[in-house]
């Protein structure tokens, strides 16, 4: 029985991790609409995941019959950057939620798969196969009919150098700045159970992030604590998304090619457009349709090719 239905686990599990990942945007696109400020909006989803993380380790350790692992050398400096980066990464796109419609927002942070691969390539030398270049120019023109707004006409690089662009391209490039961080995090917890170092290094890293933000917002914004606390019974729920989405990516990669995950999780895109028309309606333009096509192509192609 479980040759049978094993295969298929993954594919649920992605799916599941992209509709708890929509709604957890969706969420915070309408509090930073309506109730808190971006950062207000970002801090809810660490301070109430916080508590379900809390809650899951103790239980996931008994039930395992495991202890704590040790933490190897760079944890906590891997942790702390990956947290941060993914803190301002967050911030970016609530705050792009208001310049720009939910679908278009979304497809400016997938953008990180492609800054990803571009980052191997310089940083580290990894090697780009000519499909992969041929992927990542096709993205730079969907996100040249992203960049120029639903008004704009033809190509233009100087469209990337406008606010939503910025703050699209920033969230991607944090984005993918913080997956490397936590992946070196993980691979320092002295463990072989790919779910306990998953595990700890989640609940570390949302410590930190809480930490990092109640310190933010108390020197800057004072205010958006009481509000966050205000909207708890909405914003719990971000942070219950939140823990359940990074908990089925985690499961979906240990099941499966990470190519495939990535391929099939690009169904967030889907998403996002119904969100957009559905919930939020919002209207998307013949250029954002054509663009949000191609860099979706884009970064198909670019995952399959890697």
């Amino acid at each position: 029985m479980d040759s049978i239905f094993a295969p298929d686990l993954w594919i649920l599990v992605t799916l599941a991790a992209a509709v708890f990942q929509t709604g957890r945007f969706m969420l915070q696109k309408h509090l930073a609409t309506d109730t808190l400020s971006a950062g207000g909006a970002t801090f809810s989803r660490f301070l109430y995941s916080a508590p379900f993380i809390a809650l899951l380790m103790p239980l996931y350790l008994g039930l395992s019959g495991q202890g704590l692992p040790a933490l190897g050398p760079g944890f906590w400096l891997y942790g702390a950057m990956g947290g941060t980066a993914q803190i301002m990464a967050t911030v970016c796109v609530v705050l792009l939620f208001k310049q720009r419609n939910f679908a278009v927002g979304i497809t400016f942070k997938k953008t990180e798969v492609i800054q990803t691969v571009l980052m191997g390539w310089i940083v580290l030398g990894e090697g780009v196969s000519g499909a992969g270049f041929a992927a990542i120019a096709l993205g730079v023109v969907g996100l040249l009919l992203l960049s120029g707004g639903a008004e704009a006409k033809g190509l233009r690089l100087a469209d990337l150098r406008n606010r939503a662009a910025g703050l699209g391209i920033a969230s991607g490039f944090l984005f993918a700045i913080s997956a490397v961080c936590y992946r070196g995090a993980s691979l320092a917890v002295v463990s072989d159970d790919p779910l306990l170092r998953a595990g700890v290094t989640l609940a570390a890293v949302v410590l930190m992030q809480t930490l990092i933000m109640v310190v933010w917002l108390r020197l800057r914004e004072p205010g958006q604590m009481h509000r966050v606390w205000a909207a708890r019974r909405l914003a719990v729920w971000i942070g219950l998304t939140s823990m359940a989405g990074s908990l089925c990516w985690f499961i979906a990669f240990t099941l499966q090619n990470a190519a495939y995950v990535k391929a099939l999780g690009q169904v967030e895109l889907m998403l996002s457009i119904a969100a957009s028309t559905l919930f939020f309606r919002e209207r998307i333009s013949g250029r954002e349709w054509t663009g949000m096509a191609v860099l979706a192509v884009s970064i198909l192609l670019l995952v399959l090719a890697t």
